[in-house]
């Protein structure tokens, strides 16, 4: 199994989307013998947002600086990793209703027509099925389906979205929502949390 582990939260140590991340792949390991892990972590090293100088050096024109170079091979290496991939682990917390900018410049790194997509005759076709994701959502509210606030939910229907439109279909959320209502909301949340991660590799 290569798997590979991202985190995109800012909180560090106090980030929930971390702590529920690092149990999953714990878990990945306990139940195999061959579990490799790359790990990812886009706030500490962040991949840069697209800019036409990126368009144009993916066209095949020389990059106009070395810092473009650089980011230009991290995010080839990033989505070379992606496709290399059985398991994916992302921590994706909610930020103003969707996700962090950081996980979204990683997105756009790894959303390559040609690569992980492509358009036919019968439309987008994705290119990167056959993975199962595993993405540990937190959020401060309940935005649940059923859930009066779920109209606001650009978080888990984006993810989703893309990565369904990638090919992958085996896609399971790790929630964890009403963290910053309250003490017993938060335990309630996470206990449920930890009851699905430990049945994720079971």
């Amino acid at each position: 199994m290569k798997l590979l582990h991202i985190d995109s939260s800012i909180l560090g140590d106090n980030s929930v989307s971390r702590q529920l991340t690092a149990k999953l792949v714990h878990a990945a390991r306990a139940s195999t013998t061959t579990a490799t892990v790359i790990y990812r972590d886009l706030a500490a090293q962040p991949v840069g947002h697209l800019a036409g100088a990126h368009l144009a050096a993916a066209q095949g024109a020389t990059p106009e600086s070395s810092t473009i170079q650089q980011d230009v091979n991290a995010g080839a290496s990033d989505l070379e990793t992606f496709l290399d991939s059985d398991v994916i682990v992302i921590g994706a917390p909610m930020y103003n209703f969707s996700i962090p900018s950081q996980l979204k410049a990683w997105i756009d790194r790894i959303a390559v027509a040609g690569k992980t997509f492509r358009y036919t005759e019968k439309g987008p076709e994705g290119l990167a099925g056959g993975k199962r994701l595993l993405i540990a959502s937190t959020r401060g509210g309940i935005y649940a389906e059923g859930t009066p606030a779920a109209p606001m939910d650009y978080h888990e229907t984006y993810l989703k979205s893309v990565f369904g439109f990638l090919g992958i279909t085996d896609i399971q959320f790790i929630r964890a929502e009403g963290l910053a209502m309250g003490d017993e909301p938060r335990a309630q949340a996470l206990r449920a949390a930890n009851d699905e991660i430990a049945k994720a590799f079971a």
